[in-house]
């Protein structure tokens, strides 16, 4: 196994360029468990740690723009108030060690259906931007994942950062597990509520190959609700938006739940965090007062 530390992202993308079938390492979270189990030896490991561009975020015109090595515990401390929902869902990644050390850009290089972190992202129309010695381009999230741990990735790119809106409403992420801690995903969901256009964004996790939108559910409630005077959401009303988030799901049976299993739960966190950013909006009033999430 060949091993290269590159000091800069220019040094990093001219080594990507030059071995194509390099593996890019940050947090290690997920790679260094397959290499320690044998399951993956690659053949080349870029190591990305000390690429100062990779460790930074920064405003821009209503977008954050997170470099891919920035950490979950950083999202949580620095970027709670601009982007609640990402937050919250860095919070349920692994134990504070794992936050410590894992990425956002890893969770997008991996693919894994059950990523955490990607759902908060695809429901707030979240890119990622991709570079090579040839330039940089930008994706939707949602398209960058194609398939299980598979993502639009050319041999000689690298993830460089995410764009992020700054949330213009209250939003929320949902996940069920055998336990509260340290568990992989039975399934995912993330809510995205947007005041100022009366709209709202959904994702599911864990329940299909990539990331879902529930686009028809995003619609149906978003007519529903009384963005005016924010009375409470009907119970016909939010049991049939979790009904249509749960028929975008495409879930398989296996070791951690049943595809039906994974369909009543998507439902019924949708109608949960429908009701708990609806109250939140409820609370905190028009847009223009909108700070973010208090305490």
């Amino acid at each position: 196994m060949e091993f290269f530390r590159p000091a800069s992202l220019a040094e990093a993308l001219e080594i990507k360029a030059a071995h194509p079938g390099g593996i890019p390492i940050a947090g290690g979270t997920d790679l260094m468990v397959e290499i320690n189990f044998d399951k993956r030896r690659p053949e080349v490991l870029i190591d990305l740690t000390v690429c100062p561009e990779l460790q930074e975020w920064s405003r821009s015109n209503g977008t954050i723009r997170i470099g891919s090595g920035v950490s979950y515990s950083r999202l949580i401390a620095e970027l709670a108030g601009e982007l609640p929902g990402l937050a919250i869902a860095s919070r349920t990644v692994g134990s504070p060690q794992i936050r410590n050390r894992g990425t956002l850009g890893g969770n997008l290089g991996t693919a894994s259906p059950a990523g955490d972190g990607v759902p908060p992202l695809v429901a707030v129309g979240a890119e990622v931007e991709v570079a090579s010695t040839n330039g940089a381009r930008t994706l939707p999230v949602a398209e960058f994942i194609t398939g299980v741990k598979k993502n639009a990735l050319a041999g000689d790119e690298l993830i460089v950062a995410v764009h992020v809106p700054v949330a213009k409403g209250p939003q929320q992420f949902s996940k069920i597990g055998t336990r509260n801690a340290m568990v992989i995903a039975v399934a995912t969901f993330s809510i995205a509520l947007d005041l100022e256009s009366r709209t709202v964004g959904t994702a599911l996790g864990s329940s299909s190959p990539r990331p879902l939108r529930a686009h028809d559910a995003e619609e149906f409630i978003a007519a529903e609700l009384d963005w005016a005077e924010h009375t409470p959401v009907p119970a016909n009303v939010a049991e049939r938006f979790g009904e249509l988030v749960a028929g975008v799901a495409t879930p398989i049976d296996d070791v951690r739940g049943t595809a039906a299993y994974r369909r009543h739960a998507l439902g019924v966190m949708a109608k949960r965090t429908l009701t708990w950013t609806w109250d939140e909006a409820g609370r905190l009033g028009a847009p223009a007062e909108w700070k973010g999430p208090r305490s």
